[in-house]
């Protein structure tokens, strides 16, 4: 193997930046870049203080306990790695529950328990931190549900239990909405310039819809914060890339055996790419030093990656964990999925977008294809199919709408609408039984409960459900059919025949 070992830069103490969400893709993107900015420019005012808000508060203090430095293997295939020491965090806080508002077991992988008392531990520090004059950015990866928004309409979900127990006790947030919220109202207080909302999370227009979540709870607070934070806050869109695992026993002992033995290493593959709108009032570092474009509007590689990426990965998701395929290498794998990939991408994806001049929407095709394809990433299908209620609306109906509104089928998306229905009663085409990992499980679960039994009625039932499918979708009769027929073949005639079905439609 060719490997490639760099260390980290020196610590400095210094913190300009705050992350909320210290999970895998923030050790292995964000974190990523600062670092390598730090080596090359020795320049050290932009330290990290990263925050789990959810519920471990073990690799919190993993990465204390290891002076906040760890690794992350970066592999281009199974025969070239880098291994990079990160040490640009300076500070990590634990301020978390889960999503019920609970303290709850661990989900880093680390040993450490969560006890109740641990809920909101570091809660004041953070919100200390947030409020410094010398924090000037808060970037934050809490994926789409951390948002709390309506993903249908993009409206701030009020009666949430999360939001409504930030609204009753807004000094003691639970929420990264109320976080940002409660320490924007103290600079605002003392007279203190607001920091810069960086969302990194996988959403259209990600820095608007922070801004609208996070001013429509300052309403419920203070209408003058909240005109205050509309007017003076800077919301910038990104667009962020890189397929970072969930780590696996597997990845440990590979790493371990390298030398590597540490408890929080990350695993992600060798590409990597960000793209940020230029609005940063308060200063940010150097990012183009390090390969970040930085233009004057995310959208058109936002809504790419989306639409392309992610769609096809969530199509991948649905479709082969009901085949009973583990892993995106696997499933990539799979003949007929490949061909179900690049049949999507270029025929329903590419069309629907308005890219700059010189992108070529076909060789981007390729090489997500030639990506999902690294063997050395252990990517679980069931691991990307979370939370489809909150991904499903920008990644595939969005342009479902748009194809429709011209007239135009999608049978590619159709299809996968189909299995993920039917992915959401819990159990693959063999019989095996699965947790589902969604904030709508429960309804999900009380749909194929009552209408199990009639796959119209289970059909129109979901896409019913004007929470996750625009009205209009569901009321347009031909893209409800072809959902219906997709849904009857693949519960028939299982995976092979549904995509010879979807074939013999070209």
């Amino acid at each position: 193997m060719a490997l490639q070992r760099i260390d980290a830069s020196p610590k400095s103490g210094q913190i300009g930046i705050v992350h909320l969400g210290l999970g895998a893709f923030h050790r292995a993107h964000q974190a990523v870049y600062l670092e390598r900015y730090r080596q090359r420019s020795g320049d050290s005012e932009w330290g990290v203080c990263s925050a789990n808000l959810r519920s471990s508060v073990g690799l919190v203090d993993g990465l204390r306990d290891a002076n906040y430095r760890y690794q992350v293997a970066e592999y281009a295939d199974s025969d070239t790695l880098t291994l990079r020491e990160i040490g640009v965090i300076e500070e990590t806080l634990f301020s978390g529950c889960d999503s019920s508002g609970n303290s709850s077991g661990n989900s880093s992988g680390n040993s450490s328990g969560n006890r109740a008392g641990n809920w909101g531990r570091d809660r004041e520090a953070l919100l200390a931190r947030m409020a410094a004059v010398d924090t000037r950015i808060v970037t934050l990866t809490v994926t789409e549900k951390g948002y709390f928004l309506n993903p249908a309409s993009g409206e701030l979900r009020l009666e949430d239990p999360m939001i409504i127990g930030d609204i009753a006790s807004p000094q003691q947030p639970r929420t990264a909405l109320g976080l940002l919220v409660e320490a924007l109202a103290r600079r605002h207080a003392a007279g203190i310039a607001p920091f810069t909302v960086l969302s990194c999370d996988n959403m259209p227009d990600n820095g608007k819809r922070t801004r609208q979540a996070v001013v429509q709870l300052a309403e419920q607070r203070d209408v003058a914060l909240a005109s205050w934070i509309a007017d003076k806050v800077a919301f910038p869109c990104s667009m962020v890339d890189r397929i970072v695992p969930a780590m696996t026993d597997v990845d440990f002992e590979r790493l371990a055996a390298l030398g590597a033995n540490d408890p929080n290493a990350v695993v992600s593959e060798a590409f990597t790419q960000w793209v940020v709108e230029d609005n940063f009032p308060m200063g940010r570092p150097n990012w183009e030093a390090e390969g970040v474009e930085m233009v004057a509007d995310v959208a058109p590689f936002e809504t790419m990656k989306l639409r392309i990426l992610n769609g096809s990965h969530s199509l991948l998701a649905y479709l082969g964990a009901l085949a009973g395929i583990e892993t995106v290498f696997d499933g990539v794998n799979h003949a007929g999925l490949r061909a179900l990939l690049r049949r999507y991408m270029l025929e329903e994806a590419a069309p629907t977008l308005k890219m700059p001049e010189g992108i070529d929407l076909a060789a981007y095709a390729d090489s997500l294809l030639a990506r999902f394809a690294n063997d050395s990433l252990r990517h679980r299908l069931q691991q990307i199919a979370m939370d489809g209620s909150q991904k499903l609306p920008q990644r595939w109906l969005s342009g479902v709408l748009e194809r429709s509104a011209v007239g135009l089928s999608s049978p590619c998306l159709a299809l996968g609408m189909a299995a993920w229905i039917r992915y959401t009663d819990g159990e693959d085409l063999q019989g095996n039984r699965y947790p589902i990992d969604d904030p709508m499980a429960k309804r999900f679960a009380e749909l194929h409960q009552t209408h199990g039994g009639n796959s119209t009625e289970l059909i129109n039932a979901f896409l019913a459900v004007d929470d996750v499918v625009p009205a209009v979708l569901a009321a347009n009769q031909p893209f409800v059919d072809e959902v219906l027929s997709a849904y009857q073949v693949l519960t028939t005639d299982g995976l092979s025949g549904a995509l010879a079905a979807l074939n013999s439609k070209k």
